[in-house]
């Protein structure tokens, strides 16, 4: 089966390539590690210019040489902005992206991939980590995009707003219900974004599990508390690498709504957008026990 939706995997072969996003500036929030990181590595071959923002200045640092390297000479130190940012600082959004304009003088992509994930059940969450994990998952994004929107807006710049969403956000996930309904509400501000006319492209990226370090940072149903838990090897999850170049496909061809992910997620994914009350009894024929299985990759 295919890896990604069927536009996707059409593009991949006879869309826009990767490289027509040369010399375009790209801010790509949550950088130092999983999507965000593979994504920059991903660009950076093919002459992209970079802003890499996270609270982690040590990882934003490695992962900017990475990027030098990985694009044999087609970008130096200055092609890379590296910007320590925290997405729920929301006072100071407008200082970090007048920072990156001050630096590139311009910006064309903003991708709002910072956010963290969420393993409890559904009736132990404390409230407060709905709030917590909605102020970081959606506020800090729509913040920050309606800022880099005004600057597009004002400056007769027909801007690229990216959102990393989730398989999570097309279909609920068990044990994710404060992530689900966070990645829900991101789907709802952008889908009524791009109904308001505004002359700016919006692209929603929906990965299902990816083999990345996420399980470690998400949230739980307490308040403060880590899942700290390590992917598997044995995990049927999608590379970090092949997510990476199928968001740039993606954003070279400023897909409005993308999904990627391995077998059994890709057939949930279709089956779900396409037919979702055959989903709905598909999901009591598997039963939620297995279908947890899948959301963890296993």
């Amino acid at each position: 089966l295919l890896d990604a939706d069927i536009e996707l995997s059409i593009l991949s072969i006879l869309g826009k390539p990767i490289s027509s996003l040369k010399g375009k500036v790209v801010w790509i929030t949550g950088a130092s590690s999983g999507i965000g990181k593979h994504l920059a590595l991903t660009l950076s071959k093919f002459g992209v210019k970079l802003v890499l923002s996270s609270r982690n200045i040590s990882e934003l640092l490695r992962v900017k040489q990475d990027c030098i390297q990985n694009s044999g000479g087609l970008l130096g130190p200055n092609d890379i902005y590296v910007l320590q940012m925290d997405m729920l600082d929301i006072s100071h959004h407008q200082d970090y992206f007048n920072m990156v304009i001050d630096h590139f003088k311009s910006l064309d992509i903003l991708v709002n991939n910072a956010g963290r994930s969420q393993r409890a059940n559904w009736n132990e969450i404390d409230i407060k980590v709905d709030r917590e994990l909605f102020e970081l998952d959606v506020f800090s994004v729509v913040n920050l995009s309606r800022i880099a929107l005004n600057f597009f807006k004002n400056n007769s710049i027909r801007g690229h707003l990216a959102i990393t969403s989730s398989a999570a956000g097309l279909i609920g996930a068990p044990n994710s219900a404060s992530y689900t309904g966070a990645k829900h509400a991101l789907h709802g501000y952008f889908e009524a974004l791009r109904n308001e006319l505004f002359p700016v492209d919006i692209t929603i990226f929906c990965p299902g599990p990816v083999s990345t370090n996420f399980l470690q940072e998400c949230f739980t149903e307490h308040q403060g508390q880590k899942y700290n838990q390590t992917v598997q090897p044995t995990d049927k999850r999608m590379s970090g690498e092949r997510c990476g170049q199928l968001f740039a496909i993606a954003l070279a061809n400023k897909s409005a709504l993308a999904w990627a992910g391995v077998f059994p997620t890709n057939l949930l994914l279709y089956i779900g957008c396409y037919y979702p009350n055959l989903t709905r009894l598909g999901k009591k024929i598997i039963g939620i026990n297995r279908l947890k299985k899948v959301r963890d990759g296993r």
